[in-house]
């Protein structure tokens, strides 16, 4: 039954291509036959298995099977495939279908280096799986709505993975936890690494003036999408919130200050976050590294850069990193400086208490003379004050200390980033710090790490079988998805039966910690507060990492 769906799917949607001979007419006689066909029994299967139908400005979609009152529609174009001619090239229009699409199977991830196993303290739910192609630039989306009108809002999500890695199907971002508590999810690929974000003259002559941030581009062809058909899925495009965490975060921020972008979401959430001290790289720079690029692979001319195969293109040489770029256009300036912000909207922002322990082996390991060492380098004439609050007589002590230290780094990070935005800004800002320990492999080593708490987030738990969840685990998740669908539904987290989430206010040092018992708490001691603010002051770099 399953192969025999497979044959009907590639008949009705692989374009029957038959061979141009003399017979011409009676050919293109064949194909509308043959169009007409697939569209009578694809929408035939569809409403005998009933089967949810979305009508989208491509074209009749029809859904997988209904599971628990949530409709999934996975693998839904909303560009043209990036290939060819349109490799490097701005997100062009999806191509129109006849008949009825299935949409009940994941789109292929965007190119990128497939990871086996875990990786630190990311299993496998946290990764990519699936095929891989530079043909990826598909949306899924969960509904709770079983038809037009509803108005539900709407979250469109952003997926992290260092612009490298990454895709809207990983597991951890089913939407399906969230579509049951009235939100419609949206989740997207975008193009990544140099095939998302290289910048090179000859591009930047053919775009008249800028090159690179093809990824973003996507983003924002995604969220053209969501305002044009998200309410043949019963959303509301006037309630739309893009979110996404790490290089996601990123993206929202890039997406605040991107003009293309004002007017296609209404409120943002940045998780891990908000001041990670990395604004993009400037395009004469961003360039050079596209030249070098090029040189590397032997191509001269864009020609042959879009003839190369697309897994000569994924080898970037070691040391060489691809993310977006301030191009005068797309992003025109340092997106982490909220004044460059267009978009003046709602946000929901925050780190983990543990953010680097998956990056850094060293993590949470030092003697006494290392952190003395780091805090000599890092500070600077501030050295003294900072040894006197990261104090340490043992190895134990020091390994304690410098956590510490870039636990305190982050928070700062992040608040004195809200307290900037509050000076340009009428919106709120919501922060918070997740200390919740996610059971697993090395559970004590990796603490609360980099994206620990998306599963909590989505409702998600169930796609980590072998870690040892508990009950604890699904009250707290219980707890932070009912914070997120409350801000995606009305830009504020609060809601009847949580504790008081306070937003940021100008000169009040207090964050929501959020975790076991979520409550308000100081975003650092005075004296340690003090020592960062001196620090940016002097032109010190705060950032989360």
């Amino acid at each position: 039954m399953w192969k025999a769906r497979r044959v009907r799917r590639a008949f009705c949607f692989l374009d029957v291509r038959l061979k141009q001979s003399a017979q011409d007419q009676e050919n293109d006689m064949l194909r509308t036959l043959a169009a007409a066909a697939c569209a009578l029994l694809m929408a035939g299967q569809a409403q005998a298995a009933g089967l949810a139908q979305a009508r989208v400005a491509q074209g009749l979609l029809s859904a997988g099977p209904v599971e628990q009152g949530v409709t999934v529609f996975k693998g839904v174009p909303f560009a043209a495939p990036p290939v060819g001619p349109l490799r490097w090239r701005a997100p062009q229009a999806a191509a129109a279908w006849s008949g009825v699409r299935p949409a009940d199977r994941f789109g292929a991830n965007c190119m990128q280096k497939p990871i086996e196993g875990a990786l630190g303290p990311w299993t496998p739910e946290y990764l990519a799986h699936g095929d891989i192609s530079e043909d990826c630039l598909y949306l899924n989306v969960w509904t709770p709505a079983e038809g037009l009108g509803a108005k539900l809002p709407v979250m469109v999500w952003i997926p992290g993975g260092g612009f490298n890695q990454g895709s809207g199907s990983v597991p951890i971002y089913d939407g399906a936890g969230l579509a049951r508590r009235g939100v419609v999810v949206v989740t997207v690929n975008y193009r990544l690494n140099a095939f998302g974000f290289m910048a090179h003259p000859q591009l930047t002559a053919e775009g008249q003036g800028a090159s690179g941030n093809y990824g973003l581009q996507d983003q924002i062809a995604a969220l053209q999408w969501v305002q044009a058909n998200i309410a043949a899925f019963g959303g509301d495009p006037a309630r739309v919130t893009v979110a996404g965490q790490s290089a996601g975060a990123a993206s929202v921020h890039a997406l605040l200050a991107a003009p293309a972008a004002k007017g296609l979401f209404h409120q943002a959430i940045a998780q891990s976050g908000s001041g990670m001290g990395s604004g993009g790289t400037p395009l004469a720079k961003a360039e050079q590294d596209g030249v070098r690029f090029a040189e590397g692979l032997g191509a001269r001319t864009l020609a042959e850069l879009r003839a190369l195969p697309a897994d000569k293109v994924l080898e970037t040489p070691s040391g060489m990193r691809f993310a977006p770029i301030i191009d005068g256009r797309t992003v025109p300036a340092d997106p982490t400086r909220p004044g460059n912000a267009v978009s003046d909207v709602p946000l929901l922002t925050g780190l983990t208490a543990d953010e680097s322990s998956g990056m850094n082996r060293s993590y949470g390991k030092s003697t006494p003379a290392e952190l003395q060492t780091r805090l000599q380098t890092g500070f600077g004439a501030l050295a003294r004050q900072a040894g006197a609050i990261y104090r340490a007589s043992s190895d134990a002590d020091a390994g304690e200390a410098s956590k510490r230290l870039s636990r305190d780094r982050g928070l700062a990070a992040t608040w004195l980033w809200a307290q900037s935005r509050l000076q340009t800004s009428r919106q709120p800002v919501y922060a918070y710090l997740w200390t919740h320990v996610e059971p697993g492999p090395e559970e004590a080593r990796y603490g609360a790490f980099h994206s620990s708490e998306m599963p909590y987030v989505f409702q998600t738990l169930a796609a980590s079988p072998e870690r040892p969840f508990t009950q604890e685990d699904r009250r707290i998740s219980d707890q932070m998805a009912a914070y997120w669908a409350n801000f995606i539904a009305k830009g504020d987290p609060n809601g009847q039966g949580l504790p008081t989430w306070p937003k940021v206010r100008a000169g009040s040092p207090v964050i929501m910690e959020l975790g076991a018992r979520p409550a308000p708490r100081p975003v650092l001691e005075p004296e340690t507060l003090k020592l960062f603010q001196a620090y940016a002051e002097a032109g010190g770099g705060l950032s989360l990492f």
